[in-house]
């Protein structure tokens, strides 16, 4: 089992941890605990080094996480390595991911529209919405909003609470499909303070304000119900 260190300190940018299985074939090691996130919720997985190798892929398989290592060569199992996070590419995936809890709070608490899709890269991404109707007036009330929540400077919080008393939580799903597995016994949760509280994986940052600030830059029409809208962070 991998110590998954992301999910309660995402500013940890460095960490030592010991690979407790290799795989040759696919250049990929195990390691016992460690920083670097593997994607999900559409995020995408970090990237930076472990000991002399790059690391240049990570997932989650069961309970364990692997990392596909660059480079020549490999380590063995037993060896400790020091990990490093690549930080202004995680930093910038922390500041979108918050950005689009802060999409996704207002739309909900204002619109009562679900999610039913996302993805990002550092420092953009978009989301879907089941909106009937998306027009220019309404997005730029969207974006200005949005902006309001970055500069009120909202403390966000990430939990890890038992499963029934995450699912006491109203509304903590906020996507049209229910993604959490249905064996899992703790959910992790995430609150912007005052405005949002989901269930979600990923990393994000301390303070709404640290997202900088969000522009919309185009919204489109998916199907009936369904309309996209693009954001970039400042």
């Amino acid at each position: 089992m991998t110590t998954l260190l992301y999910q309660t300190d995402s500013y940890l940018r460095q960490f030592d941890a010991v690979v407790t299985a290799v795989e040759s074939e696919q250049r990929r090691v195990c390691l016992d605990r460690t920083a670097f996130y593997p994607g999900g919720g559409g995020q995408p997985h970090d990237l930076g080094r472990l000991g002399a190798w790059p690391v240049t892929q990570v997932k989650k398989e069961g309970d364990l996480v692997w990392h596909w290592l660059g480079g020549e060569g490999l380590p063995a199992a037993g060896d400790v390595l020091a990990g490093e996070l690549d930080w202004q590419r995680r930093y910038a995936l922390m500041r979108t991911h918050t950005a689009m809890h802060i999409l996704c709070g207002v739309v909900w608490r204002d619109y009562g529209a679900q999610v039913t899709g996302g993805n990002m890269d550092p420092g953009e991404g978009r989301m879907d919405f089941e909106f009937a109707t998306l027009q220019k007036e309404l997005v730029g009330e969207i974006e200005a909003k949005c902006n309001a929540e970055i500069a009120a400077a909202r403390d966000v919080f990430v939990r890890i609470l038992p499963r029934e008393q995450a699912f006491a939580i109203p509304d903590l799903i906020r996507t049209k499909i229910n993604l959490l597995p249905p064996g899992i016994a703790e959910v992790r949760t995430v609150e912007i303070a005052g405005l949002d509280l989901q269930a979600d994986g990923g990393t994000h940052v301390a303070n709404t304000r640290e997202v900088g600030g969000m522009t919309i830059v185009d919204y489109k029409s998916k199907g009936a119900i369904n309309k996209r809208i693009y954001v970039r962070i400042a």
